[in-house]
């Protein structure tokens, strides 16, 4: 009769997931324990075997990360982070795994291998990924925690920089330097971290007594998420503050492929402190990152998420650093 006992049988009982039964039944972390009690007390009751001894051990964790296609493949700032992520997981023991999300699996919702052949304890979605997806993959049950961005409207575990206090940051340090003209390059809806930098763009330029020009905010992504060409307004105000550096790199080039100096005619700023800030001439001031800071806090939370899935969401915003250099330097405006 044991044989003919299914995990789903069981899941479908208690109202779990399957994954959620089978740590129970291996005796993984990543279930309450309440939990873990009622399915092996019903796993037996139904006559099922193999119910083994729950374990704490960090060796026995795996945990997954999920990033989106065009993320992974057009920003080398994910492919640092996923780099820390790993180190940082190893000092603890544990395994780290990735998988690509492609844009259809985003779009549809398609649970990823490492959920559905349970490869991980839990699931760690870096950059930006749609609320459906999310969604998703929470209701295999696992434990999750987004890096690098938030969806709002639900407590979810998360870590971030703090995207508005950069944001807000950089822009009062163009206006110290005499810029009261002040454009904004990114798309605002692509992810919830441009958003925050757009945020405190806007506090920094309306607590000046300005109103932000809607005309001088430039698309730097296209509905895919993916970078586009930047089409420079007619009108080009004295600075740019950017999502990233690699889009003001970009927009550094067109300006001066367009005629314009930087930073003597127009300032450039970007965001991330990486490898972009000191390729570009001039060199981007921006604001710096602590990437092995947020790899760091978002494994340990993960972890102990896996080993008390009850706890409560946590947020932890992580502190930056602006980084000043040449391609913003100050404004001497034309005599008229």
């Amino acid at each position: 009769m044991s044989k003919q006992v299914r995990m789903a049988d069981i899941a479908e009982k208690l109202n779990l997931s399957v994954v959620s039964v089978s740590k129970a039944l291996a005796g993984k972390p990543g279930i309450s324990e309440e939990n873990r009690a009622k399915v092996v007390a019903l796993a037996r009751q139904m006559g099922y075997t193999g119910v083994r001894t729950p374990t704490r051990q960090s060796t026995d964790i795996h945990i997954g990360v999920l990033v989106a296609d065009h993320y992974f493949a057009e920003n080398a700032f994910y492919t640092q982070l996923y780099r820390s992520l790993v180190l940082d997981s190893r000092s603890l023991g544990m395994t780290c795994l990735i998988e690509i999300v492609s844009s259809e699996a985003e779009r549809f919702a398609t649970l990823p291998a490492l959920i559905t052949e349970e490869k991980v304890d839990g699931v760690l979605f870096m950059g930006n990924l749609e609320e459906g997806y999310v969604q998703m993959a929470e209701s295999s049950g696992l434990p999750c925690l987004l890096l690098d961005f938030h969806l709002p409207g639900k407590p979810r575990d998360c870590i971030l920089s703090d995207n508005t206090d950069g944001g807000f940051a950089l822009t009062s340090h163009l206006l110290r330097q005499g810029r009261t003209k002040i454009g904004f390059v990114g798309s605002i809806l692509s992810s919830s971290s441009i958003m925050d930098r757009y945020l405190g763009y806007q506090w920094a330029i309306r607590r000046a007594g300005l109103v932000p020009q809607e005309l001088w905010r430039l698309e730097d992504r296209g509905e895919d998420g993916r970078f586009i060409p930047l089409a420079l307004p007619e009108t080009i105000p004295d600075a740019f503050l950017c999502s990233c550096d690699e889009v003001a790199y970009n927009l550094v080039i067109a300006l001066q492929q367009a005629g314009y100096r930087v930073p003597e005619d127009v300032a450039v700023c970007g965001y991330d402190d990486y490898k972009f800030a000191s390729l570009c001439r001039p060199q981007l001031t921006t604001y710096r990152v602590d990437i092995e800071q947020m790899s760091k806090q978002a494994v340990e939370l993960l972890h102990r998420k896996i080993v008390d899935p009850s706890s409560h969401a946590v947020q932890q915003i992580l502190p930056g650093q602006m980084i000043i250099r040449d391609s913003s330097g100050i404004f001497r405006q034309n005599p008229s």
